[in-house]
């Protein structure tokens, strides 16, 4: 392809992103693999140009509006400008790969000349952007950052513009750390493990994992480093009886069954029969034989009240606003909309409250999301042990032994994962035990006297004035 095509293909997948035809890696992904004649090179160039806007959106469309303010930026005029802020393309450059020709973009506007000639020689950043801009995110969430980092904001939230690298999760029924790693070099790919996670193993360069060897027989699976310390810090064990109550398509799943041994009752459970459909593969290719797949109504399935109880371990991978993950998400930033983190506090709320029913005595319900909002995880656990006095908060420090062995790195009772301090995504799990029932009282040797006629009847009365 021509930079010219590159840059056409890139604005029009811009436009289905931006319209809402799905997420930015579903969009990319469903057009590379309908367009299976583009390049590896090609691929690498178009995917660039979408990432570098999607990362840095709020500065582009600040640089724009300060240039012209009458102007709403649009997929084109933000490519354009990008290629220059941040590609550090020439103007004249970007005129050439506009001529108009088959496949490329139309020549540019006297406006878009005008914007790419000014943003000549400009910096990405300027003093007088306020911090969202800067730090590329919306501004109505600039209280809940507030709220959690103080004034580490620009430190943490500095990170999320990066690329993250890609983690894999060793799968320990098939290989150990070493020998995977051992795979991957005699197929050409360095990792290197993980510094929290024992099971991960992780890569800086684009590979392409799915015609590996080491892939294809099951032996890793693609997973971030804090996602795999939430399945881990589930412990759960051979033998147990387990459910994964937001199985999506099975990646936390794989990791529990993995822990389990491939032994005991696991059930994957989700409101989406598709995406609990999509982890057959992923299953078969892992070697995993004791998971059952329910497909549910809502989190207050029937199966759910027929069930209470009944389970060692309630995994609660929480549907959530994703800000924890924006580093490879970079476009749900800017489709999340304040009512949708009041809809999906009370959907974890409720979620919380009905898988609650599931925990036998003693087991423990372990709830996790990929965010960093405070009101989508402590928050959330506080108001769920007010209400359910049954369940108590098992301290960090204690889960991590038990499960990792190595030093916590929190000092909090819950898991809250940073990119900035922990270089995973940002992670929330917090472990909750319930309270084992009161031993019953031991009966006397001998049976007590029956009770008088009397008596009877006068405990029927006063049953009979309680009911009333």
């Amino acid at each position: 392809m021509t930079p010219g095509a590159r840059l056409q293909t890139a604005i029009e997948l811009l436009g289905e992103i931006g319209e809402g035809h799905g997420a930015a890696d579903d969009v990319v992904g469903g057009y590379f693999r309908r367009h299976r004649f583009v390049g590896a090179k090609d691929r690498a160039a178009i995917s660039e140009h979408i990432y570098a806007i999607l990362r840095h959106r709020a500065v582009i469309d600040w640089w724009i509006r300060r240039l012209n303010g009458n102007r709403q930026p649009d997929a084109r005029l933000r490519l354009f400008a990008t290629l220059v802020l941040v590609e550090g393309w020439e103007p004249e450059a970007v005129a050439r790969a506009c001529d108009g020709d088959r496949f490329r973009p139309n020549p540019l506007g006297i406006l878009e000349q005008q914007v790419v000639r000014d943003l000549k020689g400009k910096s990405l950043m300027h003093p007088e952007m306020p911090r969202p801009v800067r730090l590329n995110y919306p501004d109505w969430l600039d209280a809940h950052w507030q709220e959690l980092f103080g004034d580490q904001v620009d430190a943490e939230l500095g990170v999320m513009t990066d690329t993250a690298p890609l983690d894999l999760r060793v799968n320990r029924l098939k290989a150990n750390r070493s020998d995977a790693r051992t795979a991957l070099a005699d197929e050409g790919v360095e990792a290197q493990p993980t510094p929290l996670a024992p099971t991960g193993l992780r890569i800086y360069k684009r590979i392409p994992l799915a015609t590996l060897d080491v892939f294809k027989s099951g032996r890793i699976e693609v997973q971030d480093e804090g996602s795999q310390l939430a399945a881990l810090l589930a412990l759960a064990k051979p033998g147990m009886r387990v459910v994964d109550f937001c199985a999506g398509a099975g990646g936390k799943t794989l990791a529990l069954a993995a822990g389990m041994q491939n032994k005991g009752h696991l059930v994957a459970c989700d409101i989406s029969e598709k995406r609990l459909e999509r982890a057959v593969v992923r299953l078969r290719r892992a070697g995993i034989s004791n998971v059952e797949r329910k497909p549910l109504t809502s989190e207050r399935d029937k199966w759910v009240k027929r069930h209470a109880e009944s389970f060692d371990r309630v995994f609660v991978d929480a549907p959530c606003t994703g800000t924890g993950t924006w580093r490879r998400n970079p476009d749900a930033k800017w489709r999340l909309k304040p009512l949708d983190l009041e809809e999906l506090t009370a959907l974890q709320a409720s979620i919380l409250d009905s898988t609650a029913r599931l925990v036998k005595p003693g087991g423990r319900l372990v709830y996790a999301t990929c965010s960093m909002l405070p009101a989508e995880n402590d928050g959330q656990i506080r108001n769920f042990l007010t209400s359910h006095p049954a369940f108590a908060l098992v301290p960090m420090s204690e889960v991590w032994r038990d499960a990792i062995g190595t030093a916590c790195p929190v000092a909090t009772d819950t898991l809250q994962l940073t990119p900035k301090r922990h270089g995973t995504d940002g992670f929330f799990v917090a472990v909750m035990e319930r309270k084992a029932a009161a031993p019953a009282e031991t009966m006397p040797e001998t049976a007590p006297e029956a009770a008088s006629e009397a008596e009877v009847d006068a405990a029927a009365d006063v049953h009979k004035v309680d009911a009333a």
